[in-house]
């Protein structure tokens, strides 16, 4: 697999691609859909570099795994370490913000749930998060944003950054207290409703806005 080096504003990163640090349910209606509890922190986990691809390129998914979802995220890239900081200190340290999916194998994640077992066999498999190129986060609202998720023409994920449950740079501050970030790691900020299977031969069409403005990224991918 070739090495994924991220992008920000169209030129390579200055730093190599870290970890990516996920977090899950923090959107309410996503837990709800999933009949999940809301947590009561940031529920965190860890997909390593080796599960990034392009989300602009075609992407495949695993074969007889079971269910493979899709689960749109707003990804940020870090420029600087951060190490059990306070929010305020967040904002500065924060390069870009991109598109990514989190793919789950969900029957897999389930099974592994009832046992009581880690994740990671249904989230940090090779190209388990499509991401995209970054940009600079200059005079964005960060939680004023609006992701969605076309599959094949009919909308399946419409999400807005203000209805997460840990904003994100509170949500970075908190991931800094438990072990630190690193120039070129990503941060997975949660999905909203609407995950759902995806299939062979799908067209995914991706978009980062702002309310009653254009598109600050839109992404075209297929499903191979």
């Amino acid at each position: 697999m070739t090495h994924f080096v991220p992008r920000l504003d169209g030129q390579p990163f200055a730093a190599p691609l870290g970890k990516i640090v996920c977090v899950g349910r923090n959107y309410a209606a996503h837990a709800q859909e999933l009949n999940n509890p809301l947590p009561d922190a940031p529920l965190l986990f860890i997909k390593p570099a080796s599960a990034v691809v392009p989300l602009e390129q075609p992407f495949a998914l695993p074969r007889d795994c079971g269910s493979v979802h899709h689960e749109l995220e707003l990804a940020v890239l870090i420029g600087a370490p951060l190490s059990n900081v306070k929010a305020d200190a967040v904002a500065p340290a924060i390069a870009g913000i991109g598109l990514a999916l989190d793919l789950t194998l969900r029957d897999v994640q389930d099974q592994l749930k009832k046992d009581g077992h880690p994740w990671e066999r249904a989230k940090a498999f090779d190209g388990a998060y499509p991401v995209s190129g970054f940009l600079s986060p200059s005079g964005i609202a960060l939680q004023s944003l609006t992701l969605q998720l076309w599959r094949n023409g009919r909308l399946q994920q419409d999400g807005h950054t203000s209805q997460m449950l840990f904003p994100i740079a509170a949500l970075i501050a908190e991931i800094s207290g438990n072990f630190s970030l690193q120039a070129g790691d990503i941060v997975s900020t949660g999905t909203p409703a609407g995950v759902g299977p995806l299939q062979g031969g799908d067209a995914l069409v991706l978009t980062l806005g702002q309310k009653q403005a254009e598109d600050l990224l839109r992404v075209e991918t297929t499903v191979l």
